[in-house]
């Protein structure tokens, strides 16, 4: 009895790591290519550019939250990023650095909205998709810009020390993240207020502050991905990262976090990440219809759903 008790909490604690692992050996039998270095290392490079937005999005859903305008950030941050080096010459580093600022300032009005104006953050962040992909087609008019400097390319298709580093960027930003919610006070309250807000707003705690910094943190995530992605593609486009929102929060939840707040890791968002990232890979490898694809994706979202209800239940 012990032994099946112990084996069935082992497949809930681990059980998407063990289903990353089959898959991979799958996916190594039916395609040669796939335990190549160099598909390693492209799998890293893709999955680093949804990754780094979902490890921002696991502070909103540890908080209940949600984020549905991730994609139209990051599209906006990326064309303003390459409208101010291309058309008002300014250095990569700078518009870099606005770039991610500005990715910071539309987290910070959904998070007001949803803590001053008490709009639910669904409602919120889904006006604020349409507004915010509104305005990078206002901004661009429509046209993409593209041709950047060498340095600017590197962030999305260089190396260092043999790794890709959009890989590098995404394993920074996992460690501060997992170091952010173990070790610090925004941490802390992070799980708290998904746990039970009320309780910890009965303690005196500013849970409006922390609620509104969670979503700030994810339109920083969405601002520094953008740089990878405009980098890589050498070219900033208004429809850029359509859809991403849905591989975000599948990674997210996929990863062990709960969509009702208050449980999840950062660790689990980054198998979750690269468990997208192996089967989009994997499908691809195989010359799996775009089509098709896109229904694999929709399946996943639904048992990534399912999944989550089914470990709420068994708590």
């Amino acid at each position: 009895m012990s032994r099946t008790i112990d084996m069935k909490q082992t497949l809930k604690n681990n059980g998407v790591l063990i289903v990353f692992f089959l898959i991979c050996i799958g996916l190594s039998f039916l395609s040669p290519y796939f335990f190549t270095m160099n598909n390693i290392l492209n799998i890293f490079r893709q999955t680093s550019i949804y990754g780094v937005i979902a490890v921002g999005m696991t502070f909103v859903i540890l908080t209940g939250g949600i984020d549905l305008s991730v994609g139209s950030i990051l599209a906006l941050s990326g064309m303003i990023c390459a409208g101010l080096m291309n058309n008002n010459g300014m250095s990569p580093l700078l518009a870099s650095l606005i770039a991610i600022v500005v990715g910071g300032g539309i987290g910070l009005i959904n998070g007001l909205l949803i803590t001053l104006g008490k709009i639910a953050p669904f409602v919120v962040t889904l006006g604020m998709l349409t507004i915010v992909r509104g305005l990078t087609l206002i901004y661009s008019k429509g046209y993409p810009v593209s041709g950047f400097s060498p340095a600017f390319r590197e962030i999305g298709g260089g190396y260092f020390l043999g790794l890709p580093i959009p890989a590098i960027i995404f394993i920074i930003t996992v460690i501060i993240a997992w170091y952010i919610l173990n070790h610090t006070r925004l941490g802390r309250y992070t799980y708290a207020i998904g746990g039970n807000e009320e309780t910890v707003t009965l303690s005196g705690i500013n849970v409006k502050f922390y609620k509104t910094m969670v979503y700030v943190i994810v339109g920083l995530a969405s601002g520094l991905s953008a740089l990878i992605l405009t980098s890589r593609l050498n070219s900033a486009e208004a429809i850029a990262g359509q859809g991403y929102e849905l591989d975000v929060i599948a990674a997210v939840v996929i990863g062990g976090t709960s969509l009702a707040g208050g449980r999840g890791s950062i660790i689990g968002t980054l198998i979750g990440a690269l468990l997208i990232g192996v089967i989009n890979n994997g499908m691809n490898l195989l010359g799996i219809s775009p089509y098709f694809q896109q229904v694999v994706k929709g399946g996943l979202i639904i048992g990534a759903v399912i999944l989550d209800r089914l470990r709420d239940e068994s708590n």
